[in-house]
């Protein structure tokens, strides 16, 4: 598929990293397209992720990351380290309350941003279909005109099981005052900052 839609957000993450920020943890990092995006705004990055395929692809690009295969929801985090955590459209392929293990690394002050994905559809996802259907066309139209070579493999695919219902209501009972966006695309974006 030549539109990604956790790509489509990127600039939506980036807008909501904490203004002074300096050390990330990017959890199912997959090429590593997004560290490097974080590690280009100057932060010091770390990027697990549990598939040694896309760990792989990710180093071969290089670009200033300390990428590592390691399951989030199991492996050691280190505690009160960093001022960002994200995760984008990875926390579907763990239990959602692996949320407290990525809480529980964040600095004070720190920020948790999950790109989810949710189950179901809701009457805002009738707006997504046409609306990816134009956003691949175009994107594929483009990678026509610049010739690009072939696709880069994608990352292990599964199907969210929670509905944006329950995202929400466990994301409440888990991390009071967090914030959950319905987004387009089927995505929602969870945001929750450590005070």
């Amino acid at each position: 598929m030549p539109f990604d839609h956790n790509d489509h957000y990127h600039r939506l993450l980036l807008r909501k990293l904490p203004r002074h920020g300096r050390t990330a943890l990017d959890v199912g990092c997959g090429t590593g397209r997004f560290a490097r995006r974080l590690a280009s705004r100057g932060y010091e990055v770390d990027a697990v992720d549990p598939s040694a395929k896309m760990i792989a692809a990710a180093e071969r690009t290089g670009g200033g990351p300390r990428f590592r295969r390691a399951d989030a929801a199991s492996a050691t985090l280190p505690r009160a380290r960093y001022d960002v955590v994200t995760c984008l459209a990875s926390l579907h392929h763990m239990p959602f309350r692996t949320v407290t293990r990525f809480r529980d690394a964040l600095a004070p002050g720190g920020v948790l941003l999950v790109l989810g994905c949710y189950a179901g559809h809701t009457w805002w996802d009738l707006a997504a279909v046409p609306a990816n259907a134009v956003a691949r066309a175009g994107a594929a139209a483009g990678d026509r005109l610049r010739r690009s070579g072939p696709p880069v493999a994608g990352a292990p695919v599964r199907a969210p099981e929670m509905s944006l219902t329950a995202v929400r209501a466990e994301a409440a009972r888990l991390l009071p005052g967090a914030r959950v966006r319905q987004l387009l695309y089927w995505r929602y974006l969870l945001t929750y900052t450590v005070t």
